[in-house]
């Protein structure tokens, strides 16, 4: 037990114990009782049913996160990513393959092992909520296509970075952040086009009575709007939802059928506006811009790291084999330990964005408020926290860690006052 591998377990053991605390608090701030600001958003049926749906998914996350820490333990503890290293090098010496193998092995197992928690997920508790729409076939199809994207954009990337490593030497970090940078711009501009239609089905929403009333409100604001689909969200999932993705000429918006079906036009075209809000204000832009400069210190970071034996020690290597330290041959161990080791930075980092998403979803809500109706948008609101068994009531301090949209009754007090 060298001292990097006391540092990976503490952070491992404390950040549980911080989740495990924050969920105590958000569930000891339930209220059994209807408070009088969201009556007119449930009932009191359906807020003793959005009370339960709660408690069966903190039980039921308590449950699996509890088995992934127990898991990730084991191998800590038994040098259990040593074995696969040593596994993998009975098949390959060479980097690019030693890294996919590992990390293809790694991802796997993981998946197989968390296999029963996501059927009993998806077809126990959604299904006794009335949630679950996904059929066995669409579930196992679903894997099978994770799996292949997993194969072609994850190990096509991974050979890339171990490539420009082996080309770059020192500047590996510099070039390793211009291919990321292009990725993640091109996964902006074209997630819905690209990757969306590999699950779901997309069909432009039809010429009638809504299209025309979305037309002229982006025609109002001066939106151009050239992509508006309606997703076949009903095919998953009861849930509705919405949401804005792409750059330029490829701004998208997607409204998912189950919302369609369940809101009034002057509701869905809120929404929209709320959508519209977040492109006029250049959140989209801005997270973009973010995350590539997120993504450059964590680079530069790791390759301060990269190369130092204490990385694979830290991982039981030297306790399964005689290993001779080069980052081409260890890099994948690197890369695991860097990204145990990265994680208390990677938490607070995703507190601060959770910060600035709360503040655009209440600009965006404005922005949807000034243009549109706060009113009809706060009614969809409403429907939608009700008919997704919403916590209208979640700690501040799990809000503050874990939500990325504000808490709906906060979001209802701008657009729609309550009377005192």
């Amino acid at each position: 037990m060298n001292t990097l591998f006391i540092i990976i377990v503490s952070i491992i053991i404390v950040e549980f114990i911080f989740d495990k605390v924050l969920d105590y608090f958000n569930l000891k701030n339930l209220s059994l009782n209807l408070p009088e600001e969201a009556k007119g958003i449930y009932e009191e049926e359906k807020y003793r049913k959005s009370q339960e749906y709660f408690k069966v998914n903190h039980n039921f996350s308590t449950l699996t996160s509890t088995f992934s820490l127990i898991a990730i333990l084991l191998m800590l503890f038994f040098n259990g990513f040593a074995y696969m290293d040593s596994f993998v090098r009975r098949y390959t010496d060479n980097p690019i393959l030693m890294t996919l193998l590992f990390f293809g092995i790694l991802g796997f197992a993981s998946d197989i092992l968390g296999m029963p928690f996501s059927l009993y997920k998806t077809f126990v508790i959604e299904e006794k909520f009335g949630f679950n729409k996904t059929t066995l076939k669409t579930f196992i199809l679903d894997k099978l296509k994770g799996y292949l994207l997993a194969a072609i954009i994850g190990g096509g990337l991974f050979s890339l970075l171990i490539w420009i490593y082996q080309s770059t030497g020192q500047y590996f970090w510099l070039f390793a952040w211009a291919v990321i940078s292009a990725f993640t711009i091109f996964i902006t501009m074209f997630y819905t086009t690209f990757l969306v239609p590999i699950f779901n089905k997309l069909t432009p929403l039809p010429e009638g009575e809504l299209r025309t009333a979305i037309e002229e409100y982006c025609k109002k604001v001066g939106f151009k709007l050239n992509n508006l689909f309606v997703i076949d969200g009903s095919k998953r999932s009861a849930k509705a939802n919405a949401y804005f993705s792409g750059l330029g000429a490829k701004k998208t918006i997607v409204l998912y059928d189950t919302l369609i079906e369940k809101h009034t036009k002057e509701e869905l075209v809120a929404v929209l506006a709320h959508e519209v809000g977040h492109y006029k204000k250049k959140h989209t832009l801005i997270g973009t811009v973010q995350g590539i400069i997120q993504t450059g210190v964590m680079l530069f970071i790791l390759s301060l790291f990269l190369g130092n034996p204490a990385l694979t020690n830290a991982l039981g290597v030297g306790q399964v084999s005689n290993l001779s330290h080069n980052l081409l041959n260890t890099f994948h161990l690197d890369i695991l330990a860097f990204g145990l080791l990265y994680s208390p930075l990677s938490e607070i980092i995703g507190i601060i964005s959770n910060i600035l998403s709360r503040k655009y979803e209440f600009e965006a809500d404005a922005y949807a408020k000034e243009t549109y109706s706060g009113n009809a948008l706060g009614t969809a609101l409403k429907k939608l926290s009700s008919d997704n068994l919403s916590n209208l009531n979640p700690h501040p301090a799990y809000v503050f860690v874990h939500y990325s949209h504000p808490p709906v009754l906060k979001r209802l007090r701008k657009l729609i006052p309550f009377d005192k």
